[in-house]
C-alpha cells in the first residue's frame, strides 16, 4: 500500500502542570539528560506507563491467587506455552 494511503494516527494529548521541589526537578532533569529522553514529559509518561503495567500485573496476580486451584501440569504444558510465545514474536 502506498505511504499516502496509510491511515493517519492522531493522538490527543491533554496538558498537566505539576510542581516539584527543586531536588526532584533536578532529578528529573538528570534523567532526561542521561536517560535518552527528549523532554521531562517523555520521562514522566514513561513512569506512568510503567506504573500502569505494574498495576495490571498486580491485578493479574491477585486474580490468579484468588482463582480456584487447577490440576498439576507437566512439561508439555510449559513447552506449549513457550511455543505460543515464540509464535507471537515472529508475527
Amino acid at each position: 500500500m502506498p505511504i499516502f494511503a496509510n491511515a493517519a494516527i492522531v493522538i490527543c494529548m491533554g496538558t498537566m502542570n505539576i510542581s516539584l521541589p527543586d531536588h526532584l526537578k533536578s532529578f528529573v532533569d538528570e534523567q532526561v539528560a542521561g536517560g535518552g529522553y527528549g523532554t521531562s514529559s517523555e520521562y514522566i509518561r514513561e513512569l506512568i506507563r510503567r506504573d500502569q503495567d505494574r498495576l495490571a500485573l498486580r491485578r493479574l496476580l491477585l486474580d490468579g491467587a484468588s482463582s480456584a486451584p487447577t490440576e498439576p501440569v507437566g512439561a508439555e504444558y510449559f513447552t506449549s506455552l513457550r511455543d505460543r510465545v515464540h509464535g507471537q514474536r515472529i508475527k
